[in-house]
């Protein structure tokens, strides 16, 4: 059986790398699908490892080429996600995470409808400012930027499975946890995953 494709989505500063972080720490069922991007990488991120990091001219070959199930333009810079990468590791029975923007979310939405979908609130608009402050990753004008475009991120919410309001970190993460768990337990999947077991049940 397919392993289940996962997306989670929020707001720059939502916490969603933490939360995600997290889950692959603890659960070593689920792996991560590394994008494609053409920012800059931050101190400490490492290629292949948070990011496929490219110039804009590999990037656009890669997309004209098909290799992306989806991509978008987010805060100045171009993110997107393996084809390949990911119909490889669900046929192996895999269960993939995608961090992306709702954009990507939408798109790969499209092209997979079974993906579950999970999107990460911040408790306040100003709890929001000040991750993306203590941060310190970016420059105030791209704070800025990030904190007015997250109230049109929010309000896409709705078109998500899952929401989770990330005030207590232990709290979200348990509840992120909760909604893989809740995922693999699925009538149909288990009926499959343990055929052989139920038809002895039966007879």
């Amino acid at each position: 059986m397919a392993g289940n494709l996962f997306i989670i989505s929020a707001p720059s500063g939502a916490g969603k790398t933490s939360l995600v972080r997290q889950l692959l720490q603890s659960d070593p069922n689920i792996q991560k699908s590394v994008s494609y991007t053409t920012r800059a990488p931050r101190p400490g991120e490492m290629n292949g490892r948070e990011y496929h990091f490219v110039s804009l001219a590999d990037f656009e070959q890669r997309r004209l080429a098909g290799d992306f199930v989806e991509s978008a333009l987010v805060h100045g810079n171009y993110y997107a996600t393996s084809r390949e990468w990911i119909n490889e590791r669900r046929a192996a029975g895999k269960d993939i995470v995608l961090e992306i923007d709702w954009q990507g979310a939408l798109a790969v939405r499209h092209a997979s409808a079974e993906a579950i979908s999970i999107f990460i609130v911040p408790p306040s608009y100003e709890a929001l400012s000040s991750r993306l402050e203590n941060r310190a990753t970016d420059s105030p004008a791209v704070i800025a930027q990030r904190l007015k475009n997250a109230r049109d991120e929010i309000s896409h919410l709705y078109e998500f499975d899952y929401v989770i309001i990330n005030q207590d970190f232990s709290r979200a993460a348990h509840e992120l946890a909760a909604i893989v768990i809740s995922q693999r337990l699925k009538c149909a999947r288990q009926i499959e995953c343990h055929q052989q077991l139920i038809n002895q049940l039966l007879h």
